[in-house]
């Protein structure tokens, strides 16, 4: 075992009952079938809490994932707490060509699966908003990794980047504040909305 890496809502304060769960990342210096017996009956008693199975790596997987995961692993370089290790994410180099890439995909991706599923709604207005809620905060992750481009230092939490990010465009983000107001229970759905 080298590194146990706690990342997500849980470091930043972002937690919120019943969206979050805790995220952890592992790294070993081997990862065969031997390795993922013995993490196997830890991983499901974590599970059984209502958390994702940890993120495993070997530090050379780790380094030649950067270039395909370069949103995820900037977001957890930036914000994680170490439970056990070396802080093995300070030195993994991220390039920011890959991270332009990434975004494209996944924002072009999940615009297409966000009106797909707005189309199986059937214009239920309580499934519309549980789609808003639900597709919340993957829109957020790709807004503060957008705000990369703008800014050297991103807010840790996502719903400080929209804000941040509101400066640099053309358009209104006001719309992911008040679905946030929704999530955190400060703001009321009306189903004329």
């Amino acid at each position: 075992l080298v590194a146990v890496v706690l990342y997500g809502s849980a470091v930043v304060g972002e937690r919120s009952e019943p969206y979050s769960d805790y995220n952890v990342m592992v790294v070993c210096k081997k990862l065969g079938i031997e390795e993922l017996d013995l993490l196997s009956p830890l991983t499901s008693e974590w599970a059984a809490y209502g958390n994702p199975p940890p993120l495993l790596f070997t530090w050379e997987r780790l380094l030649q994932s950067a270039d395909v995961f370069p949103i995820e692993l900037l977001d957890i370089k930036e914000t994680h707490e170490m439970l056990h290790g070396a802080d093995v994410l300070r030195a993994l180099p991220i390039s920011q060509g890959n991270l332009r890439f990434q975004l494209e995909h996944e924002l072009k991706g999940k615009l297409i699966q966000l009106r797909e599923s707005y189309l199986l709604t059937g214009g239920s207005v309580d499934e519309i908003r549980d789609l808003m809620l639900q597709s919340l905060s993957t829109f957020q992750v790709l807004i503060r990794a957008t705000l990369r481009f703008y800014e050297i230092k991103v807010p840790a939490r996502k719903r400080d980047a929209v804000k941040q990010l509101e400066k640099h465009l053309f358009f209104d983000l006001k719309v992911f504040q008040e679905i946030q107001e929704f999530k955190d229970g400060d703001r009321e759905w009306k189903n004329e909305q």
